[in-house]
C-alpha cells in the first residue's frame, strides 16, 4: 500500500496532463458516439497507439454489448484490467533483474539525455542497499562529465567505478570492468555507454562492439541490454527502440521521466512493438524514484479521478 501511495503521487503529473482525462470520461455517465471518438481521441494523444486504440474501443464496445452495460462507469474496471492485462502478457514485465547467475552485466543504452548515466547510479544505489556487489564501468569516454557523475554516483553507494582517459575506447573500459567483475565474484557489473543518436551508424556500430565483447566474454546468460528511455518523447522513444533493437538485442527497458510526461500511453506502445519488459520506471529525481514497473498498481493509479 505504501508504495501505491508513492506511485498515485508520483503519477500526479500524468493525469493531469493525460489520464485525469480518460477518467473523467468513464464517469462521464454519457454513453454515446461522442464518448467513443473521446476515448479514441485521449488514447492516440497519450500515444498508446493507432493498433491498440483500435483494439481496445473494438474490446469495450463488445463488452458493453455482452454484458449489458449502458453506463461508462461499468466499463472502467474493464478498462483498466485491459491495460494491465497487455503489459503483463510480455515476459519478466516488471521484474527485477535474476543475479543468481552472477556477476551479471547491464549494458545500459540510449540516446542522449534518455537518463542513462543516472538509471546506473539509481541502480547500483538499490541494489548494493540490498547487500548485492556492484561495480560500475564508465564505458561513455566521450563526455568527461559523465565520467565524473558515475563516480558520484559510486561514492554515495560505495561502487567501485571501473574508469579509463578521456576519449578512451569504451570497448576496453567494458571489458576491464568484466574482468574487475569476475575477479571480485560481484554481484552485478552495469556498464553505461555514451549517448548516440539512433541514426548513427558509427556510433551504433561502437555499441555493437561493446556488446559483443560483453556477450563473448558473459555468455548471453549473463548479459541484459537494458534500453534507457525518456517517456517524455513519446512515440519518437518507441522509434529509438527499434532501431537500437535491430543494431543489438534490447531485452529490458527503464522508462526515464514517466512523472513528467503527457505521453502516458507509451508504455502500452513499447511493450506492444518489442515485446520487452519494462523492468523499472523513473518517477522523480531522487536516488529511490527508480521503481519497480508494477502493471496492475500502475494501471489503477495511472486512472484514478
Amino acid at each position: 500500500m505504501a508504495f501505491f501511495k508513492k506511485l498515485r503521487e508520483s503519477l500526479k503529473g500524468v493525469r493531469e496532463k493525460w489520464s485525469s482525462g480518460l477518467a473523467k470520461l468513464f464517469s462521464s455517465g454519457k454513453f454515446d458516439a461522442d464518448f467513443w471518438d473521446n476515448l479514441e481521441e485521449k488514447l492516440i494523444a497519450g500515444d498508446t497507439g493507432l493498433e491498440f486504440t483500435e483494439e481496445i474501443i473494438d474490446f469495450l464496445k463488445d463488452e458493453a454489448k455482452r454484458k449489458k452495460i449502458n453506463n461508462p462507469a461499468d466499463l472502467k474496471d474493464i478498462f483498466v484490467s485491459k491495460i494491465a492485462g497487455e503489459l503483463n502478457a510480455v515476459p519478466g514485465m516488471g521484474k527485477s533483474f535474476d543475479l543468481t547467475n552472477k556477476p551479471l552485466v547491464l549494458l545500459l543504452a540510449g540516446v542522449n539525455g534518455s537518463g542513462k548515466t543516472t538509471s546506473a547510479g539509481k541502480l547500483a544505489a538499490m541494489y548494493s542497499k540490498q547487500g548485492k556487489k556492484v561495480i560500475m564501468a564508465a564505458a561513455d569516454t566521450f563526455r568527461a562529465a559523465a565520467v565524473e557523475q558515475l563516480k558520484i554516483w559510486g561514492e554515495r553507494s560505495n561502487v567501485r567505478v571501473i574508469a579509463q582517459g578521456q576519449g578512451s575506447d569504451p570497448a576496453a573500459v567494458a571489458f576491464d570492468a568484466w574482468k574487475a567483475a569476475e575477479s571480485s565474484n560481484a554481484d552485478l557489473l552495469i556498464v553505461d555507454t555514451a549517448g548516440r543518436l539512433h541514426d548513427k551508424h558509427n556510433l551504433m556500430e561502437e555499441l555493437r562492439k561493446i556488446h559483443r565483447i560483453l556477450l563473448r566474454e558473459a555468455g548471453s546468460d549473463r548479459l541484459e541490454v537494458v534500453l534507457v528511455l525518456d517517456a517524455v518523447l513519446g512515440q519518437n522513444s518507441v522509434a529509438q527502440a527499434e532501431t537500437f533493437n535491430k543494431i543489438i538485442p534490447v531485452s529490458s527497458i527503464i522508462l526515464t521521466k514517466y512523472d513528467n510526461t503527457a505521453k502516458g500511453g507509451v508504455v502500452i506502445s513499447i511493450a506492444r512493438k518489442l515485446n520487452v519488459p519494462v523492468r523499472f520506471i523513473g518517477l522523480g529525481e531522487g536516488a529511490d524514484d527508480l521503481n519497480n514497473f508494477d502493471a496492475e498498481d500502475f494501471a489503477n493509479a495511472l486512472m484514478e479521478n
